[in-house]
């Protein structure tokens, strides 16, 4: 089984507002709404490439009832916990360019959190893949991930440990030695305090660095110009994307993570798992949502 968590899942509103103003009234020219939250954009990605996986995390109020509603109605199965106050609603704004207005999300304690691990200590079993992705609310600080693959030490043996996060949301894991790492590359410049895109032998090197921190293997995720890979087998890849037009760039590293396992399960091979996990998070950057197996597969194509 892939279990994902998502402490801080949303009801994303996405509205398109050609020639956006900043202090005047603006039309709309459409709008949607879709659930978020990036463990559930993992689920529901791997879900569509006919993998097994139950979405974990917290909901709350009647923002996370839709939520719940949404999901169900597209067959993912999910055990989310129920907290006070409401899940959040994030704005996304599509224009010229795309601005994003992220909310708080619920009030989620440390209780609320031991729940969540006692939930996982029952379920969990050799084999089976855990995804912990995503930004936590307020309420949680920068050691929640840490704190939750300490006390899951004695159950995550045998399992692989996904972790995409930022910043010391990220870098607090790697003592518990996560299967796979996947910042961006923003992501890895904030790590490393640096001022520019580096160089790809300097993005190799970061990569390393974070591997000698505890993660077995990195991804560098690049958008546009593809990805690094870092393997505990000592291989350092690299795959180009494809070219093509960026309509939503929501949910593609994601998509990238549900493609890197999916690919890995059948396959065990590092480089068919970056290079379809490549082609996923692009056709996902390519369509208004997350993208189907047969639009991955036929970006794949372009990609050899």
């Amino acid at each position: 089984m892939i279990y994902t968590v998502t402490l801080n899942p949303s009801l994303d509103y996405y509205v398109q507002v050609n020639n956006f103003k900043s202090g005047l009234v603006n039309r709309a020219v459409s709008e949607r709404l879709a659930v978020g939250g990036k463990g559930i954009n993992v689920s529901l990605a791997l879900r569509e490439l006919g993998e097994e996986t139950l979405a974990l995390g917290f909901v709350a109020g009647f923002t996370g009832k839709a939520i719940k509603d949404k999901i169900k109605s597209l067959g993912l199965e999910n055990n989310f916990i129920e907290v006070e106050g409401q899940s959040r609603i994030n704005v996304k704004i599509k224009g010229n360019t795309e601005t994003d207005i992220n909310g708080r999300g619920a009030k989620i304690s440390e209780s609320n959190v031991n729940s969540l691990i006692r939930k996982l200590k029952s379920m969990l079993t050799g084999g089976d893949w855990l995804v912990i992705s995503g930004s936590v609310p307020a309420t949680l600080d920068e050691f929640t991930y840490a704190n939750i693959l300490k006390k899951l030490k004695n159950n995550i043996q045998g399992i692989n440990v996904v972790v995409d996060a930022c910043g010391k949301l990220l870098t607090e894991t790697l003592k518990y030695r996560p299967f796979l790492i996947k910042p961006n590359i923003y992501e890895m410049c904030e790590i490393f305090s640096l001022s520019a895109i580096p160089s790809i032998e300097e993005i190799f090197a970061c990569a390393y660095k974070l591997q000698n921190m505890g993660a077995r293997n990195v991804i560098i995720s690049m958008g546009s110009s593809g990805a690094a890979m870092v393997t505990e087998t000592s291989q350092s890849l690299y795959v180009r994307a494809a070219r093509g037009e960026l309509v939503n760039s929501v949910g593609a590293g994601d998509s990238m993570i549900a493609g890197f396992i999916h690919e890995y399960l059948h396959t065990h091979n590092y480089f068919s798992a970056l290079n379809f996990a490549t082609a996923a998070g692009s056709a996902c950057a390519f369509t208004k949502n997350l993208a189907t197996k047969e639009q991955i597969e036929y970006v794949e194509s372009l990609m050899l």
